[in-house]
C-alpha cells in the first residue's frame, strides 16, 4: 500500500467515526403537563356580541382588514346599545 492509499483510509474512517458520534446526542427533555399548558394561549370566552357580529360578518362575505373593522364597530355599538338606559316608549299621560 502507498502513503497516499493509507491516507485516504485514514480520512474516510475518521469521517465515519465522527459521523457516528455526532449522531449519539443526547435526546431532548421531555415536556412535563406544565410546560405544555404554560405553551397554549389562553382564549377568553367569546361574548354574544362577538358571535353576532362574527355571523354579520360571514353573511356579508368579509375577510382581513375590512372584517376586524366591521366586528370592531359592530361589537363598539352593541356594548353601546346594551349598556344606555333605555328610553321610554311613549310619554307618560299625567293623571289628575
Amino acid at each position: 500500500m502507498t502513503f497516499t492509499s493509507r491516507l485516504a483510509a485514514v480520512a474516510l474512517a475518521s469521517l465515519l467515526a465522527t459521523g457516528a458520534a455526532y449522531a449519539q446526542t443526547a435526546a431532548p427533555a421531555a415536556k412535563t403537563d406544565a410546560a405544555t399548558t404554560a405553551d397554549k394561549k389562553v382564549t377568553k370566552e367569546r361574548t354574544a356580541e362577538s358571535l353576532e357580529c362574527s355571523k354579520q360578518a360571514d353573511a356579508k362575505g368579509l375577510k382581513g382588514k375590512e372584517r376586524k373593522k366591521f366586528r370592531r364597530d359592530c361589537k363598539r355599538d352593541a356594548k353601546a346599545g346594551t349598556t344606555a338606559p333605555a328610553a321610554p316608549a311613549a310619554p307618560a299621560a299625567d293623571k289628575k
